[in-house]
């Protein structure tokens, strides 16, 4: 069952103009290590940025709080499972905020697609919840 859906576009001029402002300090409020390694190994790093701050937005749009409620940016970060597939992690608040909307006997699962397509970067998030595997 879907517990949450969210969406955002993000301009990646507006993330250029923002990292030419603030630089480091942007990067170490918004973005995890790994998104930040990841992020700087592209050609096209602006991009990429801008893509995982869609993702960001769009993850806090699906725990229905947005960046409140002791969801904070580092709370959510962009990783690939084994697979290549993009997912979110999400630690602190928003770890608490996904626990606090998951039923009790189901676990969450986090779809995320992000695209890009100069300058705008896309973010979809839908988290669900599917029932718990039994250990045996």
């Amino acid at each position: 069952m879907i517990i949450g859906i969210g969406s955002d576009i993000t301009d990646a001029r507006r993330v250029a103009e923002v990292l030419e402002r603030h630089g480091e300090r942007f990067l170490d409020r918004v973005f995890t290590p790994i998104e930040r390694a990841k992020s700087d190994r592209r050609a096209r790093r602006v991009e990429s940025y801008a893509k995982r701050f869609a993702a960001k937005e769009a993850c806090a749009k699906a725990l229905g709080t947005g960046l409140a409620q002791g969801v904070f940016w580092k709370d959510m970060g962009v990783v690939n499972l084994p697979s290549g597939r993009p997912t979110m992690a999400l630690t602190g608040g928003a770890k608490a905020r996904l626990d606090a909307i998951t039923p009790e006997g189901f676990e969450a699962r986090i779809d995320l697609t992000i695209t890009d397509d100069g300058p705008l970067a896309q973010a979809f998030v839908i988290i669900s919840a599917v029932p718990k595997k039994d250990g045996g």
